[in-house]
Protein backbone atom coordinates (compact mmCIF):
# COMPACT_ATOMS: atom_id res chain seq x y z
CA UNK A 1 0.00 0.00 0.00
CA UNK A 2 1.09 3.55 -0.61
CA UNK A 3 2.34 5.32 2.49
CA UNK A 4 2.61 9.04 3.20
CA UNK A 5 6.34 8.32 3.65
CA UNK A 6 6.44 9.60 7.22
CA UNK A 7 4.18 8.22 9.89
CA UNK A 8 4.51 11.40 11.93
CA UNK A 9 2.72 13.23 9.13
CA UNK A 10 -0.53 11.69 10.32
CA UNK A 11 -2.40 12.62 13.49
CA UNK A 12 -3.78 9.16 13.90
CA UNK A 13 -2.94 5.68 12.70
CA UNK A 14 -5.42 4.09 10.29
CA UNK A 15 -6.44 0.57 11.20
CA UNK A 16 -5.36 -2.16 8.84
CA UNK A 17 -6.98 -5.15 10.59
CA UNK A 18 -9.82 -7.15 9.10
CA UNK A 19 -13.11 -6.37 10.85
CA UNK A 20 -16.12 -8.64 10.38
CA UNK A 21 -19.16 -6.40 10.78
CA UNK A 22 -22.45 -7.95 11.76
CA UNK A 23 -25.90 -7.26 10.38
CA UNK A 24 -24.74 -5.32 7.37
CA UNK A 25 -27.86 -4.13 5.58
CA UNK A 26 -27.70 -2.63 2.09
CA UNK A 27 -31.17 -1.43 1.15
CA UNK A 28 -32.51 -2.00 -2.33
CA UNK A 29 -31.42 0.64 -4.84
CA UNK A 30 -28.40 1.86 -2.92
CA UNK A 31 -25.81 0.43 -5.30
CA UNK A 32 -24.20 2.94 -7.64
CA UNK A 33 -24.10 2.83 -11.42
CA UNK A 34 -20.65 3.52 -12.80
CA UNK A 35 -21.31 7.06 -14.03
CA UNK A 36 -23.46 8.37 -11.17
CA UNK A 37 -22.41 10.46 -8.19
CA UNK A 38 -23.58 8.90 -4.90
CA UNK A 39 -26.33 11.04 -3.40
CA UNK A 40 -25.09 11.10 0.18
CA UNK A 41 -27.75 13.60 1.21
CA UNK A 42 -30.67 11.39 0.18
CA UNK A 43 -28.98 8.35 1.66
CA UNK A 44 -28.67 10.12 5.00
CA UNK A 45 -32.31 11.23 4.83
CA UNK A 46 -33.31 7.59 4.31
CA UNK A 47 -31.56 6.39 7.47
CA UNK A 48 -33.90 5.30 10.30
CA UNK A 49 -34.70 7.72 13.09
CA UNK A 50 -34.28 5.00 15.72
CA UNK A 51 -31.23 2.71 15.69
CA UNK A 52 -30.87 -0.78 17.12
CA UNK A 53 -27.60 -1.94 18.63
CA UNK A 54 -25.11 -3.16 16.02
CA UNK A 55 -27.35 -1.96 13.21
CA UNK A 56 -25.49 -0.71 10.12
CA UNK A 57 -26.28 0.77 6.73
CA UNK A 58 -23.96 1.14 3.76
CA UNK A 59 -23.80 3.04 0.50
CA UNK A 60 -21.77 1.67 -2.39
CA UNK A 61 -19.22 4.20 -3.71
CA UNK A 62 -17.63 2.08 -6.44
CA UNK A 63 -17.03 -1.52 -7.45
CA UNK A 64 -14.27 -3.60 -8.99
CA UNK A 65 -15.57 -5.43 -12.09
CA UNK A 66 -12.68 -7.92 -11.96
CA UNK A 67 -13.20 -9.01 -8.34
CA UNK A 68 -16.82 -7.99 -7.63
CA UNK A 69 -15.64 -6.24 -4.48
CA UNK A 70 -16.96 -2.80 -3.62
CA UNK A 71 -15.91 0.24 -1.63
CA UNK A 72 -18.71 1.18 0.74
CA UNK A 73 -19.44 4.04 3.07
CA UNK A 74 -20.78 2.42 6.22
CA UNK A 75 -22.55 3.92 9.21
CA UNK A 76 -23.30 1.76 12.23
CA UNK A 77 -24.58 1.83 15.75
CA UNK A 78 -22.76 -0.38 18.21
CA UNK A 79 -22.01 -0.91 21.88
CA UNK A 80 -18.67 0.37 23.12
CA UNK A 81 -16.66 -1.17 25.98
CA UNK A 82 -18.59 0.97 28.44
CA UNK A 83 -21.91 -0.26 26.97
CA UNK A 84 -22.70 3.23 25.69
CA UNK A 85 -24.41 3.36 22.32
CA UNK A 86 -22.02 4.91 19.78
CA UNK A 87 -22.22 6.01 16.17
CA UNK A 88 -19.43 5.10 13.73
CA UNK A 89 -18.65 6.05 10.13
CA UNK A 90 -16.12 4.20 7.97
CA UNK A 91 -15.03 3.21 4.48
CA UNK A 92 -14.88 -0.53 3.95
CA UNK A 93 -14.21 -3.00 1.17
CA UNK A 94 -16.84 -5.70 1.12
CA UNK A 95 -17.54 -8.90 -0.76
CA UNK A 96 -20.13 -11.59 -0.15
CA UNK A 97 -18.63 -12.56 3.20
CA UNK A 98 -16.42 -10.00 4.95
CA UNK A 99 -15.87 -6.31 5.46
CA UNK A 100 -12.33 -4.90 5.53
CA UNK A 101 -12.30 -1.57 7.32
CA UNK A 102 -10.01 0.98 5.63
CA UNK A 103 -10.80 4.25 7.40
CA UNK A 104 -12.78 5.15 10.46
CA UNK A 105 -12.76 8.14 12.86
CA UNK A 106 -13.43 7.80 16.57
CA UNK A 107 -16.98 6.64 17.31
CA UNK A 108 -19.39 9.37 18.38
CA UNK A 109 -22.29 9.17 20.85
CA UNK A 110 -25.38 8.13 18.92
CA UNK A 111 -27.66 10.96 19.99
CA UNK A 112 -27.96 12.80 16.68
CA UNK A 113 -31.19 13.88 15.11
CA UNK A 114 -31.65 13.22 11.41
CA UNK A 115 -30.91 16.86 10.60
CA UNK A 116 -27.63 16.70 12.53
CA UNK A 117 -26.29 13.59 10.81
CA UNK A 118 -25.41 15.29 7.50
CA UNK A 119 -23.53 18.07 9.26
CA UNK A 120 -21.66 15.57 11.44
CA UNK A 121 -20.85 13.49 8.36
CA UNK A 122 -19.38 16.55 6.62
CA UNK A 123 -17.24 17.46 9.63
CA UNK A 124 -15.92 13.88 9.87
CA UNK A 125 -15.16 13.81 6.14
CA UNK A 126 -13.34 17.18 6.26
CA UNK A 127 -11.25 16.00 9.21
CA UNK A 128 -10.49 12.76 7.36
CA UNK A 129 -9.20 14.61 4.30
CA UNK A 130 -7.08 17.00 6.37
CA UNK A 131 -5.50 14.14 8.34
CA UNK A 132 -4.06 12.73 5.11
CA UNK A 133 -2.30 16.04 4.53
CA UNK A 134 1.42 16.87 4.76
CA UNK A 135 1.25 19.21 7.76
CA UNK A 136 -1.41 17.55 9.87
CA UNK A 137 1.09 16.74 12.63
CA UNK A 138 1.32 20.44 13.46
CA UNK A 139 -0.69 21.40 16.50
CA UNK A 140 -2.22 24.53 15.03
CA UNK A 141 -5.84 24.92 16.06
CA UNK A 142 -8.24 25.82 13.26
CA UNK A 143 -11.98 26.13 13.64
CA UNK A 144 -13.93 23.80 11.40
CA UNK A 145 -16.78 25.46 9.53
CA UNK A 146 -20.26 25.49 10.99
CA UNK A 147 -22.00 24.50 7.76
CA UNK A 148 -25.76 24.20 7.83
CA UNK A 149 -26.56 21.33 5.48
CA UNK A 150 -29.60 21.30 3.23
CA UNK A 151 -30.67 19.65 -0.01
CA UNK A 152 -29.03 22.52 -1.92
CA UNK A 153 -25.66 21.60 -0.40
CA UNK A 154 -26.05 17.88 -1.03
CA UNK A 155 -23.57 17.90 -3.92
CA UNK A 156 -20.96 19.46 -1.62
CA UNK A 157 -21.36 16.50 0.74
CA UNK A 158 -21.08 14.04 -2.17
CA UNK A 159 -17.93 15.81 -3.42
CA UNK A 160 -16.34 15.63 0.04
CA UNK A 161 -17.08 11.92 0.35
CA UNK A 162 -15.60 11.20 -3.08
CA UNK A 163 -12.44 13.17 -2.27
CA UNK A 164 -11.94 11.24 0.96
CA UNK A 165 -12.70 7.98 -0.87
CA UNK A 166 -9.96 8.87 -3.38
CA UNK A 167 -7.42 9.40 -0.59
CA UNK A 168 -8.51 6.25 1.23
CA UNK A 169 -7.95 4.26 -1.97
CA UNK A 170 -4.54 5.86 -2.61
CA UNK A 171 -3.21 5.09 0.87
CA UNK A 172 -5.26 2.17 2.19
CA UNK A 173 -6.79 0.06 -0.59
CA UNK A 174 -5.02 -3.13 -1.74
CA UNK A 175 -3.00 -2.64 -4.90
CA UNK A 176 -5.19 -5.17 -6.73
CA UNK A 177 -8.22 -2.91 -6.28
CA UNK A 178 -6.67 0.55 -6.15
CA UNK A 179 -6.52 1.32 -9.87
CA UNK A 180 -10.11 0.27 -10.57
CA UNK A 181 -11.50 2.11 -7.55
CA UNK A 182 -9.60 5.30 -8.30
CA UNK A 183 -10.57 5.17 -11.96
CA UNK A 184 -14.26 5.05 -11.03
CA UNK A 185 -13.97 7.79 -8.39
CA UNK A 186 -12.09 10.20 -10.64
CA UNK A 187 -14.57 9.58 -13.46
CA UNK A 188 -17.42 10.59 -11.16
CA UNK A 189 -15.56 13.70 -10.05
CA UNK A 190 -14.98 14.82 -13.64
CA UNK A 191 -18.08 13.62 -15.51
CA UNK A 192 -20.25 16.07 -13.60
CA UNK A 193 -17.81 18.93 -14.06
CA UNK A 194 -20.07 21.97 -13.64
CA UNK A 195 -21.90 20.67 -10.56
CA UNK A 196 -18.68 19.45 -8.94
CA UNK A 197 -16.84 22.73 -9.62
CA UNK A 198 -19.72 24.68 -8.07
CA UNK A 199 -19.78 22.34 -5.06
CA UNK A 200 -15.98 22.64 -4.66
CA UNK A 201 -16.20 26.44 -4.77
CA UNK A 202 -18.89 26.46 -2.08
CA UNK A 203 -16.84 24.08 0.05
CA UNK A 204 -13.70 26.21 -0.25
CA UNK A 205 -15.60 29.35 0.74
CA UNK A 206 -17.08 27.48 3.72
CA UNK A 207 -13.68 26.20 4.84
CA UNK A 208 -11.93 29.58 4.78
CA UNK A 209 -8.49 30.34 3.40
CA UNK A 210 -6.32 28.42 5.89
CA UNK A 211 -8.32 25.18 5.78
CA UNK A 212 -8.70 25.57 2.01
CA UNK A 213 -4.91 25.49 1.62
CA UNK A 214 -4.62 22.42 3.85
CA UNK A 215 -7.44 20.67 1.98
CA UNK A 216 -5.85 21.25 -1.44
CA UNK A 217 -2.38 20.23 -0.25
CA UNK A 218 -3.82 17.04 1.22
CA UNK A 219 -5.72 16.17 -1.97
CA UNK A 220 -2.81 16.97 -4.28
CA UNK A 221 -0.31 15.10 -2.12
CA UNK A 222 -2.55 12.10 -2.74
CA UNK A 223 -2.60 12.85 -6.48
CA UNK A 224 1.20 13.15 -6.51
CA UNK A 225 1.65 9.87 -4.62
CA UNK A 226 -0.74 8.16 -7.04
CA UNK A 227 1.15 9.41 -10.11
CA UNK A 228 4.55 8.65 -8.60
CA UNK A 229 3.50 5.12 -7.73
CA UNK A 230 2.68 4.56 -11.39
CA UNK A 231 6.12 5.89 -12.37
CA UNK A 232 7.90 3.67 -9.85
CA UNK A 233 5.95 0.57 -10.86
CA UNK A 234 6.98 0.99 -14.48
CA UNK A 235 3.40 0.97 -15.72
CA UNK A 236 2.32 3.60 -18.19
CA UNK A 237 1.30 6.43 -15.87
CA UNK A 238 -2.25 7.59 -16.46
CA UNK A 239 -2.64 11.36 -16.76
CA UNK A 240 -3.27 13.00 -13.39
CA UNK A 241 -6.96 13.41 -12.54
CA UNK A 242 -8.40 16.63 -13.95
CA UNK A 243 -9.69 17.68 -10.53
CA UNK A 244 -6.04 18.03 -9.45
CA UNK A 245 -5.97 21.40 -11.27
CA UNK A 246 -8.47 23.37 -9.25
CA UNK A 247 -9.51 27.00 -9.71
CA UNK A 248 -12.43 29.09 -8.59
CA UNK A 249 -13.43 32.72 -9.05
CA UNK A 250 -14.98 35.27 -6.72
CA UNK A 251 -16.61 38.59 -7.70
CA UNK A 252 -17.50 40.84 -4.75
CA UNK A 253 -16.86 44.28 -3.28
CA UNK A 254 -15.34 45.65 -6.50
CA UNK A 255 -12.80 42.82 -6.42
CA UNK A 256 -12.19 40.00 -8.88
CA UNK A 257 -10.28 37.08 -7.43
CA UNK A 258 -9.14 33.78 -8.95
CA UNK A 259 -7.55 31.09 -6.77
CA UNK A 260 -5.54 28.30 -8.40
CA UNK A 261 -3.98 25.09 -7.07
CA UNK A 262 -2.05 22.66 -9.26
CA UNK A 263 0.45 19.93 -8.31
CA UNK A 264 3.57 19.95 -10.46
CA UNK A 265 2.82 16.41 -11.69
CA UNK A 266 -0.40 17.70 -13.28
CA UNK A 267 1.30 20.50 -15.24
CA UNK A 268 2.01 20.17 -18.96
CA UNK A 269 5.68 19.72 -19.83
CA UNK A 270 7.12 22.23 -22.27
CA UNK A 271 9.41 20.22 -24.55
CA UNK A 272 12.77 21.75 -25.38
CA UNK A 273 13.79 20.42 -28.81
CA UNK A 274 17.30 19.06 -28.40
CA UNK A 275 18.01 17.44 -25.08
CA UNK A 276 14.60 17.02 -23.44
CA UNK A 277 14.31 13.24 -23.91
CA UNK A 278 17.84 12.64 -22.65
CA UNK A 279 17.25 14.91 -19.66
CA UNK A 280 14.07 13.06 -18.71
CA UNK A 281 15.95 9.76 -18.82
CA UNK A 282 18.64 11.19 -16.55
CA UNK A 283 16.01 12.63 -14.20
CA UNK A 284 14.30 9.24 -13.89
CA UNK A 285 17.61 7.83 -12.61
CA UNK A 286 18.08 10.64 -10.08
CA UNK A 287 15.33 9.69 -7.63
CA UNK A 288 16.22 12.42 -5.14
CA UNK A 289 15.92 15.19 -7.74
CA UNK A 290 12.75 13.58 -9.09
CA UNK A 291 11.30 13.67 -5.58
CA UNK A 292 12.28 17.32 -5.06
CA UNK A 293 10.77 18.48 -8.34
CA UNK A 294 7.52 16.50 -8.19
CA UNK A 295 6.43 16.86 -4.59
CA UNK A 296 5.54 20.51 -5.12
CA UNK A 297 2.34 22.43 -5.78
CA UNK A 298 1.76 25.71 -7.59
CA UNK A 299 -0.53 28.03 -5.63
CA UNK A 300 -1.60 31.30 -7.21
CA UNK A 301 -3.90 34.20 -6.36
CA UNK A 302 -4.95 36.69 -9.03
CA UNK A 303 -6.75 39.81 -7.83
CA UNK A 304 -8.07 42.78 -9.80
CA UNK A 305 -9.97 45.81 -8.54
CA UNK A 306 -12.45 47.51 -10.81
CA UNK A 307 -14.36 50.78 -10.82
CA UNK A 308 -17.31 51.95 -12.88
CA UNK A 309 -17.44 55.64 -13.85
CA UNK A 310 -20.58 57.13 -15.45
CA UNK A 311 -19.97 59.91 -17.94
CA UNK A 312 -22.49 62.02 -19.83
CA UNK A 313 -22.74 59.74 -22.87
CA UNK A 314 -20.78 56.64 -21.95
CA UNK A 315 -19.58 54.40 -19.10
CA UNK A 316 -15.96 53.57 -18.27
CA UNK A 317 -15.05 50.24 -16.64
CA UNK A 318 -11.44 50.40 -15.42
CA UNK A 319 -9.66 47.29 -14.11
CA UNK A 320 -6.40 47.50 -12.16
CA UNK A 321 -3.98 44.86 -10.93
CA UNK A 322 -4.32 44.52 -7.18
CA UNK A 323 -2.17 41.45 -6.48
CA UNK A 324 -0.72 38.65 -8.58
CA UNK A 325 0.90 36.02 -6.35
CA UNK A 326 2.51 32.74 -7.38
CA UNK A 327 4.22 30.33 -5.00
CA UNK A 328 5.63 26.83 -5.44
CA UNK A 329 4.90 25.04 -2.15
CA UNK A 330 6.36 21.67 -1.21
CA UNK A 331 3.85 18.96 -0.35
CA UNK A 332 5.95 17.18 2.29
CA UNK A 333 7.75 18.23 5.43
CA UNK A 334 11.22 19.77 5.47
CA UNK A 335 12.54 16.64 7.18
CA UNK A 336 11.20 14.30 4.51
CA UNK A 337 12.29 16.59 1.67
CA UNK A 338 15.85 16.64 3.04
CA UNK A 339 15.88 12.86 3.51
CA UNK A 340 14.40 11.77 0.19
CA UNK A 341 15.06 14.83 -1.95
CA UNK A 342 17.64 17.59 -2.20
CA UNK A 343 16.07 19.90 0.35
CA UNK A 344 13.69 22.79 -0.18
CA UNK A 345 16.04 24.76 -2.47
CA UNK A 346 15.74 22.54 -5.55
CA UNK A 347 12.35 23.34 -7.02
CA UNK A 348 10.61 25.14 -9.85
CA UNK A 349 10.19 28.90 -9.90
CA UNK A 350 7.58 31.04 -11.73
CA UNK A 351 8.97 32.18 -15.09
CA UNK A 352 5.99 33.61 -16.99
CA UNK A 353 2.42 34.68 -16.25
CA UNK A 354 -0.06 35.48 -19.02
CA UNK A 355 -3.62 36.72 -18.38
CA UNK A 356 -6.42 37.68 -20.77
CA UNK A 357 -9.57 39.59 -19.80
CA UNK A 358 -12.50 39.57 -22.22
CA UNK A 359 -16.09 40.86 -21.84
CA UNK A 360 -18.32 38.08 -23.17
CA UNK A 361 -21.19 40.36 -24.31
CA UNK A 362 -19.53 42.91 -26.56
CA UNK A 363 -22.47 44.75 -28.16
CA UNK A 364 -22.09 47.63 -25.68
CA UNK A 365 -18.29 47.88 -25.93
CA UNK A 366 -17.08 51.00 -27.73
CA UNK A 367 -13.32 50.78 -27.17
CA UNK A 368 -10.55 49.33 -25.05
CA UNK A 369 -7.54 51.30 -23.83
CA UNK A 370 -4.39 50.30 -21.98
CA UNK A 371 -2.07 52.60 -20.10
CA UNK A 372 1.14 51.44 -21.71
CA UNK A 373 2.11 48.85 -24.25
CA UNK A 374 5.26 47.77 -22.48
CA UNK A 375 7.30 48.34 -19.38
CA UNK A 376 10.89 48.19 -20.58
CA UNK A 377 13.59 46.97 -18.23
CA UNK A 378 15.58 49.58 -16.40
CA UNK A 379 18.88 50.00 -18.18
CA UNK A 380 21.66 52.15 -16.83
CA UNK A 381 24.64 52.30 -19.13
CA UNK A 382 27.54 54.44 -18.05
CA UNK A 383 31.19 54.72 -19.06
CA UNK A 384 33.73 55.74 -16.44
CA UNK A 385 37.13 56.62 -17.90
CA UNK A 386 40.26 57.64 -16.02
CA UNK A 387 44.05 57.54 -15.72
CA UNK A 388 45.79 55.86 -12.80
CA UNK A 389 49.23 57.08 -11.71
CA UNK A 390 51.75 55.30 -9.54
CA UNK A 391 54.90 56.88 -8.06
CA UNK A 392 58.02 54.84 -7.50
CA UNK A 393 58.72 53.99 -3.89
CA UNK A 394 62.55 54.19 -3.86
CA UNK A 395 64.36 57.56 -4.37
CA UNK A 396 66.83 55.98 -6.78
CA UNK A 397 64.00 54.95 -9.12
CA UNK A 398 61.77 57.97 -9.06
CA UNK A 399 59.28 57.67 -11.88
CA UNK A 400 55.65 57.79 -12.79
CA UNK A 401 53.62 54.87 -14.19
CA UNK A 402 50.47 55.67 -16.12
CA UNK A 403 47.53 53.36 -16.98
CA UNK A 404 44.04 53.97 -18.40
CA UNK A 405 40.81 52.22 -17.36
CA UNK A 406 37.21 52.15 -18.54
CA UNK A 407 34.26 50.76 -16.56
CA UNK A 408 30.81 50.10 -18.09
CA UNK A 409 27.83 49.39 -15.81
CA UNK A 410 24.43 48.00 -16.82
CA UNK A 411 21.45 46.90 -14.80
CA UNK A 412 18.28 45.19 -16.01
CA UNK A 413 15.03 44.36 -14.23
CA UNK A 414 14.54 40.57 -14.27
CA UNK A 415 10.76 40.81 -14.84
CA UNK A 416 9.34 42.52 -17.91
CA UNK A 417 5.67 43.54 -17.98
CA UNK A 418 3.59 44.06 -21.11
CA UNK A 419 0.08 45.18 -21.99
CA UNK A 420 -1.43 44.28 -25.34
CA UNK A 421 -4.87 44.46 -26.97
CA UNK A 422 -6.58 41.94 -29.27
CA UNK A 423 -10.03 43.17 -30.26
CA UNK A 424 -11.80 43.72 -26.93
CA UNK A 425 -9.41 41.41 -25.06
CA UNK A 426 -6.81 42.92 -22.76
CA UNK A 427 -3.65 40.85 -22.28
CA UNK A 428 -1.26 41.24 -19.37
CA UNK A 429 2.02 39.33 -19.38
CA UNK A 430 5.01 39.07 -17.09
CA UNK A 431 8.24 37.52 -18.45
CA UNK A 432 11.28 36.52 -16.40
CA UNK A 433 14.63 37.14 -18.10
CA UNK A 434 17.96 35.58 -17.21
CA UNK A 435 21.14 37.58 -17.16
CA UNK A 436 23.05 34.82 -18.94
CA UNK A 437 22.89 34.44 -22.68
CA UNK A 438 21.88 38.04 -23.32
CA UNK A 439 18.96 38.12 -20.92
CA UNK A 440 16.74 35.71 -22.84
CA UNK A 441 13.24 34.77 -21.68
CA UNK A 442 13.63 31.95 -19.18
CA UNK A 443 10.44 30.00 -19.91
CA UNK A 444 11.31 29.43 -23.58
CA UNK A 445 15.07 28.86 -23.45
CA UNK A 446 17.73 26.72 -21.85
CA UNK A 447 20.68 28.29 -20.06
CA UNK A 448 24.15 27.75 -21.54
CA UNK A 449 25.54 24.52 -20.11
CA UNK A 450 28.70 26.15 -18.76
CA UNK A 451 26.68 28.69 -16.81
CA UNK A 452 24.83 25.94 -14.97
CA UNK A 453 27.99 25.37 -12.91
CA UNK A 454 29.07 28.98 -12.42
CA UNK A 455 28.47 29.84 -8.76
CA UNK A 456 27.71 33.51 -9.50
CA UNK A 457 24.99 32.95 -12.09
CA UNK A 458 21.75 34.59 -11.01
CA UNK A 459 19.81 31.32 -11.04
CA UNK A 460 22.20 29.69 -8.55
CA UNK A 461 21.55 30.48 -4.88
CA UNK A 462 18.52 32.29 -6.25
CA UNK A 463 16.54 32.30 -3.00
CA UNK A 464 19.26 33.91 -0.88
CA UNK A 465 20.96 36.30 -3.30
CA UNK A 466 20.32 40.01 -2.55
CA UNK A 467 19.46 40.55 -6.22
CA UNK A 468 17.02 37.63 -6.38
CA UNK A 469 13.94 38.04 -8.60
CA UNK A 470 11.78 36.07 -6.13
CA UNK A 471 10.61 36.19 -2.54
CA UNK A 472 12.70 34.35 0.04
CA UNK A 473 10.39 31.33 -0.35
CA UNK A 474 10.76 31.30 -4.13
CA UNK A 475 7.51 32.95 -5.19
CA UNK A 476 6.67 36.23 -6.92
CA UNK A 477 4.30 39.06 -6.04
CA UNK A 478 3.19 41.74 -8.49
CA UNK A 479 1.31 44.46 -6.65
CA UNK A 480 -0.78 47.37 -7.80
CA UNK A 481 1.72 49.98 -6.71
CA UNK A 482 4.05 48.82 -9.51
CA UNK A 483 1.58 47.40 -12.02
CA UNK A 484 -1.37 49.63 -11.21
CA UNK A 485 -2.08 51.15 -14.63
CA UNK A 486 -5.67 50.46 -15.61
CA UNK A 487 -7.16 48.62 -18.52
CA UNK A 488 -10.30 50.56 -19.48
CA UNK A 489 -13.34 49.49 -21.49
CA UNK A 490 -15.58 52.30 -22.73
CA UNK A 491 -19.22 51.26 -23.05
CA UNK A 492 -22.36 52.78 -24.42
CA UNK A 493 -24.87 54.27 -21.98
CA UNK A 494 -27.26 51.37 -22.72
CA UNK A 495 -25.04 49.09 -20.57
CA UNK A 496 -26.29 50.78 -17.38
CA UNK A 497 -28.09 48.37 -15.06
CA UNK A 498 -26.75 45.21 -16.72
CA UNK A 499 -24.78 42.43 -15.06
CA UNK A 500 -21.98 41.46 -17.42
CA UNK A 501 -19.63 38.51 -17.53
CA UNK A 502 -15.90 38.79 -18.11
CA UNK A 503 -13.81 35.78 -19.01
CA UNK A 504 -10.34 35.46 -17.52
CA UNK A 505 -8.00 33.00 -19.20
CA UNK A 506 -4.55 32.44 -17.85
CA UNK A 507 -1.38 30.45 -18.27
CA UNK A 508 1.40 30.14 -15.72
CA UNK A 509 4.84 28.68 -16.43
CA UNK A 510 7.25 27.33 -13.83
CA UNK A 511 10.87 26.47 -14.63
CA UNK A 512 13.59 24.45 -12.96
CA UNK A 513 17.23 25.41 -13.35
CA UNK A 514 19.78 24.03 -10.84
CA UNK A 515 20.05 26.08 -7.67
CA UNK A 516 22.71 24.39 -5.52
CA UNK A 517 22.82 20.90 -7.01
CA UNK A 518 25.29 20.23 -9.83
CA UNK A 519 23.14 18.90 -12.67
CA UNK A 520 22.43 19.65 -16.29
CA UNK A 521 18.70 19.02 -15.90
CA UNK A 522 16.33 21.89 -16.73
CA UNK A 523 12.61 21.87 -17.44
CA UNK A 524 9.58 24.13 -17.81
CA UNK A 525 5.96 23.23 -17.10
CA UNK A 526 2.70 25.06 -17.82
CA UNK A 527 -0.83 25.16 -16.43
CA UNK A 528 -3.87 26.82 -18.02
CA UNK A 529 -7.17 27.92 -16.51
CA UNK A 530 -10.39 29.71 -17.41
CA UNK A 531 -12.93 31.34 -15.11
CA UNK A 532 -15.92 33.70 -15.38
CA UNK A 533 -16.14 36.95 -13.43
CA UNK A 534 -19.21 39.12 -12.92
CA UNK A 535 -19.65 42.88 -12.84
CA UNK A 536 -22.82 44.84 -12.23
CA UNK A 537 -23.02 48.09 -14.19
CA UNK A 538 -25.02 49.84 -11.49
CA UNK A 539 -27.53 52.55 -12.24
Amino acid sequence: MIQIYEKDLVLFSHGKEVVVMESIHIPQGETMASGLVPDIWQWIRSLPKQWRAKESHSLQICTSPSTNQSLNLVVMSRQSETETRSFSLCFSICDDHDQVSLWSPKPKPANYTTDDVATQFLVEIICGVLRYGPYCSSRSILMLPNVQMSEDSGMMLSLSVLMLAFLVCVYEAPSTLRREFIGTITARLTQHGHEMRHAARELMLALGSSLEEQWMRSVNLGVTNWVMEALRSGTAPAPPPRFAVFTYALSASRLWKVQLYCPVVAMTMEHHPSSHHHQQQQLAKDERLLFSLNYQQLESVIQFVYRVAFKENWIDVAVNVDNIRCDVIQLVSETLMARQGHGSDEKHFPSRISLQLTPLAQSDILSLSVSRSTDNPVQEVGADKGIDTTFGAAPASIGISLSAHETVTRSMKPWKFEHSVHGNTASLSWFLHGDGGGGREVFSSEPPKLELFQPRSWFRNRYTSPSRPFTRNGGVIFAGDEYGEAVCWRMGAAAAGKTMEWEIKGRIWVTYWPNKKRTLHTETRRVEFRELLHLNIGE
